[in-house]
């Protein structure tokens, strides 16, 4: 389910490089900041996807909803112990 998550953002990402330095600079529309930065568009997507994973986890571990993209959610439930 993560993984998927993760692909479906990525398909999302817009990419564009920098005119001061060319390296190059992304984003996911519909994460909210989830934003990354590399010297090539692949190193920038592999920041991108660790980003993303990063952002993720805190949004689980704060019990913080996260966004449904293309019909692909990642839903956390509490369970009760007995």
């Amino acid at each position: 389910m993560i993984s998927t998550y993760i692909q479906k953002a990525l398909a999302r990402a817009r990419y564009e490089m920098l005119p001061e330095d060319g390296s190059c600079y992304g984003e996911i529309p519909g994460c909210e900041g989830v934003y990354a930065t590399g010297e090539t568009v692949e190193a920038c997507r592999h920041e991108l996807s660790e980003t993303l994973e990063d952002w993720i986890l805190f949004r689980v571990s704060k019990g913080l909803p996260i966004p449904m993209l293309d019909g692909v959610q990642i839903k956390v439930e509490e369970v009760a112990f007995a």
